[in-house]
Parts: structure tokens; sequence; C-alpha cells
């Protein structure tokens, strides 16, 4: 029996991520064994999307899989995040390792970023989702149940879901809010999506 190369996802806490998580156990090329997350040490979240430490966990738990948290400094220079980074490749390979994956879909600067920091690890960079068309893949989301969560800054009201017109105006580049980054996914439970599909079961215990 052929053991499948062992690799790290990523996670920014998004609706990238959990695609990209999704789409690599379907492929079934590579197993994902850890979440890989910078942490901003001085407010205790996410460095990416600055969802708390507590949703990030839940959201680990909910994939069945260990945080592999990347601890870096408020502010951060590029030197310190490159070595935070770095310690946590080296252990990476440590434990047999072999790819990252990214969930990256189009800026080419940072995937060049990434392949070059890799490059002397011997850890292969994996891009799941690299050139999907954005109103493909949104399909593909809404054919899983995904959908934008409410904006947790502020609880009492709903996000706006996400659907097909707005997938298409933002495509065709008819949107002005695409002039504001897009609201990234920051709760599993509020992401809507059939885990059942998405997730298949898992042995360990949710806590």
């Amino acid at each position: 029996m052929t053991t499948r190369p062992r690799a790290l996802l990523a996670w920014s806490s998004g609706k990238d991520s959990a695609w990209s998580l999704h789409e690599l156990r379907a492929a079934g090329e590579v197993e994902v064994v850890g979440l890989l997350t910078t942490i901003n040490q001085a407010f205790d979240r996410v460095a990416m999307h600055a969802v708390r430490i507590e949703l990030l966990r839940a959201q680990a738990d909910a994939a069945g899989l260990p945080l592999w948290p990347v601890l870096i400094p408020w502010p951060c220079s590029n030197a310190e995040y490159e070595a935070a980074m770095a310690a946590a490749l080296a252990r990476a390979r440590d434990e047999g390792i072999g790819a990252v994956a990214f969930g990256d879909l189009f800026l080419e600067d940072i995937r060049r970023y990434r392949e070059e920091r890799l490059a002397p690890t011997g850890i292969r960079p994996l891009f799941p989702l690299w050139g999907r068309p954005t109103a493909a893949l949104a399909d593909q989301m809404l054919a899983g149940g995904a959908a934008r969560p409410p904006d947790l800054r502020r609880p009492a009201r709903p996000g706006c879901p996400l659907r097909r017109p707005r997938v298409r105006r933002r495509a065709a580049g008819r949107d002005p809010r695409l002039r504001r980054p897009m609201r990234r996914a920051r709760r599993v439970s509020h992401l809507r999506v059939r885990w059942s599909d998405v997730l298949p079961p898992h042995p360990h215990p949710r806590r």
C-alpha cells in the first residue's frame, strides 16, 4: 500500500482555506495533517483576518485537524515573519511533512514568493485552487452550501449571503464593491456548508 505524502494547509480561517481542504481531501493525493496559521501574539488573533483564537480552534476541531500556530509579534517585520515561518517549516520537515498547500487563486507574486521560500526546505508548495475562474469557483462553493457568514463585528446584523447574481457582477467587473476587499468567512459554524459533503466523517471526537 502506497503511503500518501503528508501536507500542511496554510489556514487563513476563510472560505478559500476551507474549500482548499475540501479539494485536497477529494483529490486524495496528499494527506492533510495540520492547519498552519500565523497568530498575532499581541491580540491572540489570526494574523490574516483577525479571527479570535477560540474560533480558529473551533474550525480546527470541525476539520478534525491539529493547529500548527506560527506566532508572530505586532508590529512584525518581514525578517521576523520569515524566521517564524522557517522554524515551522523546519519542524514540518523533521516530522516527515513534504508539502504545504495554499488557497491562492491568481496573485503571481505571492505564489512566486511562497515557492522561493519553500525551495531550500525541500517542501513542495501546492495550490489546489490556482487559476480557477472566480465565478465557477463560487458556483462550486454555493453548490456545496457555502455562503457569506454574518459580520462578526456586528453580531446582530447578518452578512450578505453569497448569491450567483452578485458573483456574476463581480466576475464581470461590474460590481463597485470590488474596490473593497471581500470579507472572508470567519466562523465555520456560520459558513452554512454541508460539512458532511466538505469534510468526511473523522474518527476524532469534536470538543
